[in-house]
């Protein structure tokens, strides 16, 4: 129990330290009105053109309440939409207004540098280990719904 919980600890300190880090970067290339709990939610929507608000949710582990929440904000700082969608006018489905494509290209160019400089710290094989082992506990141990992994 002692040593999944320590994996836990520094699996959890190494998510905040790299979050810190993508954070601070955007917010020097002048994205200041973010908050770590959207760049889940905004990384999602950037690589699923036009999900739906429980889609999201389902996928960032959040509760659709909190996903409301969250969008409302993004919508208003000018970095979603949401457009009815097509096949159900009770749903949404949720797209990147053009800051938000700003935003897009900007993270893409961010996560690159961060690769980068951790596979400069660790080395290109070391870190597509990580990468494979993270993988691997992820399917092993993380819940899923109807079969589903859950991405949380």
């Amino acid at each position: 129990m002692k040593r999944m919980a320590q994996i836990g600890s520094l699996l959890k300190k190494i998510y905040r330290a790299y979050n810190l880090e993508l954070l601070t970067q955007l917010q020097e290339k002048g994205f200041n009105d973010l908050r770590p709990s959207f760049l889940e939610i905004l990384s999602f929507i950037a690589d699923n053109d036009g999900p739906s608000i429980k889609e999201i949710g389902h996928a960032c582990g959040l509760k659709k309440q909190t996903m409301t929440s969250h969008l409302n904000e993004l919508e208003s700082r000018g970095y979603i939409k949401r457009l009815n969608s097509p096949t159900d006018k009770r749903e949404s489905e949720i797209f990147l207004t053009p800051y938000g494509e700003k935003f897009k290209l900007t993270l893409i160019q961010v996560v690159h540098e961060l690769e980068k400089e951790y596979a400069k710290k660790l080395g290109e094989v070391e870190l597509e280990r990580i990468q494979y082992m993270l993988e691997h506990l992820h399917r092993e141990f993380s819940p899923s719904i109807d079969g589903q992994q859950l991405l949380i």
